[in-house]
């Protein structure tokens, strides 16, 4: 059995080796055909904490590791530009 992964947006990173990535997801309505976009928050470990803000991550699904953590970073895709 493959295990599941998807690509998203790290949102958060305040808590200690866990980071919250917000994957989006476009679908065709069944009946109009309009596109729609619907988002969703998971938490995933990141065991030394690399990642930040903005980061583009691929998170794959594992053993529970804490209540709400069923996901872990596999790898970093794209690196934030940050401004300040």
């Amino acid at each position: 059995m493959a295990t599941k992964e998807k690509t998203g947006i790290v949102v958060s990173n305040k808590m200690n080796k866990t980071i919250v990535v917000l994957v989006e997801n476009r679908y065709a309505h069944p009946v109009y055909g309009k596109t729609l976009k619907t988002s969703k928050r998971f938490m995933a470990h990141d065991e030394f904490q690399e990642c930040n803000l903005g980061d583009q991550v691929t998170i794959s699904e594992t053993r529970p590791i804490s209540r709400n953590k069923r996901w872990k970073v596999k790898q970093i895709i794209n690196k934030a530009i940050l401004s300040n």
